[in-house]
């Protein structure tokens, strides 16, 4: 396995989860509700801009690896299941919107995964609806963490909710898009 700061980081992302959904076994007298929502906030950008850094760095220094490219989509996967699963928990998100996000992110790791094996990964490699679901996802998430008027103005839930129905309909739209690439080989291969 390399280790350079881009893995680092994306092995930063990895650690974070679980400070995230900790943060919300933490007895309410110990950590006041509102503290805790702007440090579970807190976390997750910042894990999200590591996401963003780390892509950034590898490709900058030129220390892209198959591990790095392996590992950085595992991360970030686990770091939006985990906090929808949070937000789930706490009535923040809809079951359903959860669901296809994560169904859909299952599907199209297998699927990617499967086309790697046959030799067809390039045919559902990253495409721009999947990087636009991902930046609504990672702006939908910290609103419905945070949960409440920021600055006293902007109502952070009803953003976030409205972002995480445009990140459902991106992530069925770009799983029909990714599917659709891999059906011809799909038939072939079958």
């Amino acid at each position: 396995m390399p280790l350079n700061l881009p893995i680092i980081l994306t092995w930063v992302r990895i650690v974070m989860i679980p400070l995230v959904v900790g943060l919300y076994y933490v007895p309410e007298s110990l950590l006041g509700l509102h503290l805790r929502d702007i440090l579970a906030t807190a976390i997750f950008v910042f894990a999200a801009l590591t996401d963003w850094l780390d892509g950034w760095l590898a490709r900058l220094w030129n220390q892209t690896s198959s591990f790095g490219a392996f590992l950085d989509p595992v991360a970030d996967k686990l770091m939006v299941s985990a906090a929808l699963l949070v937000l789930l928990n706490l009535g923040r998100v809809d079951a359903m919107i959860a669901l296809v996000i994560i169904g859909r992110e299952i599907t199209i790791s297998a699927l990617r995964e499967w086309m790697a094996q046959i030799g067809a990964r390039a045919s559902v490699a990253v495409h721009r609806l999947g990087k636009f679901k991902t930046i609504a996802q990672m702006v939908a998430i910290p609103c419905l963490l945070y949960d409440r008027r920021l600055f006293g103005v902007i109502d952070t839930h009803w953003w976030g909710s409205r972002l995480i129905e445009v990140a459902a309909v991106l992530t069925v739209w770009s799983m029909m898009y990714y599917l659709r690439r891999a059906w011809p080989i799909i038939k072939k291969s079958a």
